[in-house]
């Protein structure tokens, strides 16, 4: 699976994507996430990708022109590929909020493109004639796209066959509980031995059956 991301910080993605288990996905090509620069798609000798909006208002716009090159040249390229079935999402405060569903549907595509915002947001045709949908990560504002798309390529990425260990380790599956490990009982405050805090003694019983009531509980 191929994430690519139009932005204007493109080294912001280089660490999270190379660590820990994504990093060693990529390193066995499970999936792939290309940041591309914005400003390669400007026309004018400063590369400039953004206007004041009109009616005025504080702030800058991203520009139409360079974001549909960008997009456009990606897309030509992924078209040339046996498995190219492609979603163009903008990141946007607007959009439908993003959630296990999303992750589980997106990960159905070969493709995922992501248009990252800035500054006051993005020209409005984005959405209505390059984007295939708009989603949020919340309630929430940020000063860019870039963290909303790290977080939906890595729920998505989990879903990708082989880049976790057991398909037990995704959330949805095995439900949202409390665990715990050693020491099985912590004192947090040594001059103060009455004061412990203990692993719950069903997990320590053995009887997978009262494990998974207390999971359940």
């Amino acid at each position: 699976m191929y994430f690519h991301v139009i932005t204007l910080f493109p080294e912001l993605f280089d660490s999270y994507f190379h660590t820990s288990i994504l990093g060693k996905a990529q390193e066995k090509k499970l999936f792939n996430v290309t940041a591309y620069q914005l400003r390669q798609w400007a026309t004018d000798k400063h590369h400039k990708v953004d206007g004041s909006p009109y009616g005025g208002g504080p702030g800058m716009v991203l520009m139409v022109d360079p974001i549909y090159k960008g997009i456009k040249k990606i897309q030509d390229k992924i078209k040339k590929r046996k498995n190219n079935k492609t979603r163009v999402i903008l990141l946007s405060t607007r959009g439908e909020v993003f959630n296990t569903a999303h992750a589980k549907r997106l990960a159905k595509y070969d493709h995922l493109i992501f248009i990252c915002g800035r500054y006051e947001g993005v020209d409005e045709r984005v959405a209505t004639h390059i984007a295939d949908e708009e989603i949020s990560v919340g309630d929430v504002v940020l000063s860019g796209g870039e963290i909303p798309a790290m977080m939906i390529i890595d729920a998505v990425a989990r879903f990708i066959p082989g880049v976790l260990g057991k398909t037990e380790s995704l959330e949805d599956i095995k439900g949202s509980y409390p665990t715990y490990t050693r020491p099985e009982i912590y004192t947090p405050d040594k001059k103060n031995t009455r004061k412990t805090w203990k692993v719950p003694k069903e997990l320590l019983s053995g009887n997978h059956k009262k494990i998974e009531e207390w999971r359940n509980s």
